[in-house]
């Protein structure tokens, strides 16, 4: 295959989990914008969004910035569809001209006897980032996630 041939393949990467957390707690995780900034960033990393609009046709724009070395990256994300507490479709482009295309992302959330089920599928990841480093990127933000929804911390 010639390197332009690779250069256009894209990746995709699918992630199942249970959270032993209420499906309303885990969807609004997905659309509030501090919990974002906080559970999405890998490790390593902090996020930030300017404002966030959690309707069909808006979106937000988040950076990525690691914490040890200063260096950014900015994608955008448009809301294609939203079923409260059981689906959000987005589309996802980074503004790094090196990192071309869209990304399609669904999740899907099920109440179950023990919590939510989550299935998320990203695909058109860009053959600049493999598609390991990309899993292993959405296990570390599930993994915060985790620790925001599943904890059931009553008002004072």
């Amino acid at each position: 295959m010639s390197e332009e041939n690779t250069s256009q393949e894209t990746g995709t990467v699918k992630l199942h989990r249970v959270l032993p957390a209420p499906v309303e707690r885990v969807y609004k995780a997905f659309l509030d914008k501090q919990a974002l900034e906080y559970w999405l960033p890998p490790y390593g990393f902090t996020g930030a969004i300017d404002e966030i609009k959690a309707s069909v046709g808006g979106g937000y724009r988040m950076s990525f910035t690691n914490f040890g070395t200063g260096r950014q990256h900015t994608f955008s994300v448009s809301f294609e569809e939203l079923v409260p507490n059981t689906r959000i479709r987005h589309t996802d482009r980074f503004d790094d001209e090196n990192l071309p295309g869209e990304m399609n992302v669904s999740i899907e959330f099920k109440a179950v006897m023990c919590g939510t089920e989550l299935k998320i599928v990203q695909s058109g990841i860009p053959a600049l980032i493999p598609v390991e480093s990309c899993y292993l990127g959405w296990q570390e933000s599930l993994e915060q996630l985790a620790r925001l929804v599943v904890p059931e911390i009553p008002d004072q």
